[in-house]
């Protein structure tokens, strides 16, 4: 297996055991908290390694490092790719990237590029719902303009009780196929994996069981990702079941990836799952920081 270029010498010798959280999101994308918040609330939880993975977005990499770092924890810089597979989308993580790489920033600027005429459409087709002011609601759970999402969206509709919860906004409104949903052209598999390697990072598939993909079209998914130089799945994750983690170690060995854990963490009302808090990878797995001993 050939190594990511970009090895920073601080995450040498990491034991196999370790409690790691390699996803979660802070106020850069869709989280609620500041990347130094979720620093704390992560090292409080026992995390000892942590990367911070914010939606199409690298900005609070080095406040999360400086953070982490200051705590004790060993830090992988990180982030969530936004991708367009067969008419899905998909998301792709990228660990141990060198946040400074050319083709990884130009690359994401064009992926937020699209998102505030998105919102701006959403905002409209929610309009003619009866839900008005959308947009500008939105905004107020924004902490970056250039990342507003359908959760912002669905924060102000639980705010103003259109909705009691997130999940039913989307259900209801923002999912694929419901009447405010706006598609996007978000970047390509080929794209986003190219991005992280000329970043020197690891490519990994998020939460896989979460796509609506026949057998058949996650195999091919899952060669031509290893076909680009992806070499990695996200096994344990926030977004699965715990039939879903002995699924996908399963498929993780037979399809020879490396196996990735994490959270999924977004804020402390809003997600299944703590920081730090899932069970282990089984023992029968490599894990993806197994690469930077």
């Amino acid at each position: 297996m050939d190594l990511p270029r970009h090895l920073p010498g601080a995450l040498t010798g990491i034991p196999q055991d370790i409690n790691a959280d390699l996803h979660c999101h802070s106020r850069v994308s869709d989280g609620t908290l500041e990347p130094e918040e979720l620093a704390r609330r992560a090292h409080d939880a026992g995390v000892q390694l942590w990367a911070l993975t914010d939606h199409d977005e690298i900005g609070g990499q080095s406040r999360a490092r400086a953070a982490a770092e200051a705590l004790g924890m060993r830090y992988v810089t990180g982030v969530e790719i936004s991708v367009t597979w067969a008419g899905q989308t998909l998301h792709i993580v990228g660990l141990n990237v060198d946040p400074q790489a050319q083709a990884l920033v130009e690359g994401l600027e064009s992926v937020r590029a699209g998102r505030g005429r998105r919102a701006h459409d959403m905002s409209d087709a929610l309009a003619k719902l009866g839900i008005h002011g959308a947009y500008e609601g939105a905004l107020k759970y924004v902490g970056n303009p250039e990342l507003i999402s359908r959760t912002h969206f669905a924060r102000y509709l639980v705010e103003i009780s259109v909705c009691s919860e997130i999940g039913e906004v989307f259900d209801k409104y923002l999912g694929e196929g419901k009447p405010a949903f706006v598609g996007h052209r978000w970047a390509t598999l080929t794209e986003a994996v190219g991005w992280i390697l000329a970043a020197g990072g690891v490519a990994v598939i998020a939460h896989p069981g979460r796509y609506k993909l026949t057998p058949l079209e996650r195999h091919a998914l899952f060669e031509e990702f290893k076909q680009l130089g992806g070499l990695a799945i996200e096994v344990t994750t926030g977004s699965h079941t715990v039939a879903q983690y002995r699924e996908y170690a399963e498929l993780a060995k037979e399809c020879g990836f490396l196996a990735s854990r994490g959270s999924d963490f977004h804020g402390p009302e809003e997600s299944r799952v703590e920081l730090g808090s899932l069970p282990p990878l089984p023992d029968s797995l490599q894990p993806v920081w197994s690469l930077w001993r």
